[in-house]
């Protein structure tokens, strides 16, 4: 497959989650459209380190890892803060955090 091909297809990724984190209001929905651009991150890491092959290849994969780790993170903690956000408030959308302050 061509490099083109992985770009374009990290490319509409990206796109779809950058509009699904501009115009969601649902915090489950919107930590899944991070969780797409972050996906969007790794398919061109991957795709470049193994165009440059070597020892990118492998430079790249670590970053790859890396980057699924902050995910994973990422996921715990935006959970944790949608849960309390529905324990407080009933709902889980988003415009209701400003509501929060203590």
């Amino acid at each position: 497959m061509l490099l083109n091909q992985f770009l374009i297809l990290a490319a509409v990724l990206f796109c779809i989650g950058v509009y699904g984190v501009l115009a969601r209001r649902n915090g489950v929905l919107v930590l899944m459209s991070i969780e797409l651009i972050l996906n969007a991150v790794i398919i061109n890491l991957i795709a470049f380190g193994a165009m440059l092959g070597g020892e990118s290849a492998v430079v790249a994969s670590v970053f790859a890892l890396f980057v699924i780790a902050v995910a994973a993170a990422e996921v715990g903690v935006g959970l944790a803060i949608v849960l309390m956000l529905y324990r407080n408030r009933q709902s889980i959308d988003v415009s209701d955090v400003d509501l929060m302050r203590g």
